[in-house]
């Protein structure tokens, strides 16, 4: 039995905590939300699950939120809303209707599930996980260069003091 979570309402951002990453849908009522998946998501996977996003191409599904959920944990996340003028949720669902059952390009760091839903809600395609992950590498890579050059800079002042 799953926890009372108020019904989002049409037009909201899902946001759905799988492992490793977030999948995003788009709720368009009775239940029902709109998403970009490529054709191996399925929800529960585990970890598997980050396998899907590894293709070319996705399809656009219209489907029960609680299957799409499966037992991952979710929110309504319309994160933008202060940047973005959303658009009148009636458009936004007809423009999510249209989409279902197409096939359109995949890509993590251009084309993906967030970018899908925040094009359907602002108009505007963007998505914050690749933007951190892309921060967090340059980070990453930057803290290695330092501790790189440190070791060669320790390195050489311990072959001139021998």
């Amino acid at each position: 039995m799953r926890a009372s979570i108020p019904e989002p309402k049409v037009g909201d951002l899902i946001e759905i905590f799988r492992p490793f990453y977030r999948h995003w849908a788009i709720y368009v009522g009775d239940g029902y939300v709109v998403h970009l998946a490529p054709p191996s998501e399925v929800a529960g996977a585990g970890a598997a699950s980050i396998m899907s996003t590894l293709t070319e191409k996705a399809i656009v599904k219209k489907e029960l939120l609680y299957d799409v959920v499966g037992r991952d944990k979710y929110q309504v996340n319309n994160k933008h809303d202060g940047k973005y003028s959303p658009l009148p949720p009636s458009k936004i669902v007809q423009r999510a209707e249209e989409l279902v059952g197409q096939e359109l390009p995949y890509s993590l760091p251009c084309e993906n599930c967030e970018h899908f839903v925040n094009e359907l809600r602002y108009g505007v395609a963007r998505s914050d996980q690749v933007r951190d992950a892309v921060v967090a590498a340059g980070i990453a890579g930057a803290g290695l260069a330092a501790m790189g050059l440190i070791g060669v800079m320790f390195s050489r002042n311990k072959r001139q003091k021998q």
